[in-house]
């Protein structure tokens, strides 16, 4: 059952080290950052909390937030890889990659016979606007740039996808499918792990993870302090995991109120 972020006791907010989170619908509001949405997180930088984007945006928009966000990391496409600025080599942008080159080609190329079935299927359904700029996954448009489908014809693109053995996760706007054992999991685990020496099954209590959907899932189910924004509520029958507390605004406005509160725990 989820709490209201408003009931959770300062001394558990206080002992908060850094904040994992999801950003469509989680930071951004109706497919956009807001201005306090993007201060938010530059001011939980600035408090000197960790913070680390994981999110099932493709790699070309991850080189951007890596590059220009506030941020210390950012972990892309539902645990493919992640990128951050390397102080050991005077700042320079740096990627890790979870799976090998000629893995992600495999899976590329297995991913396209997935692609034409998914267009011949459910025809009202598009390939995402970003599918260009990905480096593992396939990403099935269900409402960011076509009509909203309804709860049947997504559930059929993630059957379509799981028939070919391919993992499938829906977001707020998005299936995406891809080969390979990892998810935002486990690939945050590997990251905290090597990029910032931070064992999370023994310190997971120190992060907060602030998601909105299904694909956030897993990480509401692993981390105790999971924050959901109030519209995951929108998906409640297919979590199999709820978040812990939930924030009372919706999308980036959510995220605000949990930076805020973080924020002044701290204080």
């Amino acid at each position: 059952m989820m709490t209201p972020l408003a009931n959770c006791p300062r001394a558990t907010l206080a002992a908060v080290e850094g904040v994992l989170t999801d950003i469509d619908e989680t930071v951004s509001t109706e497919g956009r950052l807001t201005a306090d949405a993007y201060g938010a997180l530059e001011a939980l930088k600035k408090a000197g909390f960790l913070v680390i984007p994981v999110t099932g945006r493709p790699a070309g928009w991850c080189d951007h937030i890596a590059r220009f966000w506030p941020v210390d990391a950012v972990v892309g496409e539902n645990g493919a890889f992640w990128m951050w600025h390397d102080a050991k080599t005077g700042g320079k942008l740096r990627s890790r990659y979870v799976q090998t080159d000629a893995e992600r080609a495999d899976g590329r190329r297995r991913l396209e016979a997935i692609r034409a079935q998914v267009l011949r299927e459910v025809p009202s359904a598009g390939i995402a606007s970003d599918q260009p700029y990905r480096a593992a996954d396939l990403a099935v448009d269900f409402r960011e740039d076509v009509a909203p489908l309804g709860e049947a014809e997504i559930t059929r693109i993630v059957a379509i996808f799981e028939a070919h053995g391919a993992h499938a996760k829906v977001s707020s706007i998005h299936v995406n499918g891809w080969f390979g054992d990892y998810d935002k999991l486990t690939t945050s685990k590997l990251m905290m792990r090597e990029l910032f020496g931070v064992d999370l099954d023994t310190h997971r209590q120190h992060y907060v993870f602030a998601g909105d959907s299904p694909n956030d899932s897993p990480m509401f189910g692993y981390f105790p302090n999971a924050v959901g924004m109030a519209n995951v509520g929108d998906f409640t029958g297919r979590l199999e995991h709820q978040p812990r507390w939930v924030t009372a605004a919706r999308s980036g406005a959510g995220f605000v109120e949990l930076s805020r509160v973080l924020i002044e725990a701290r204080r």
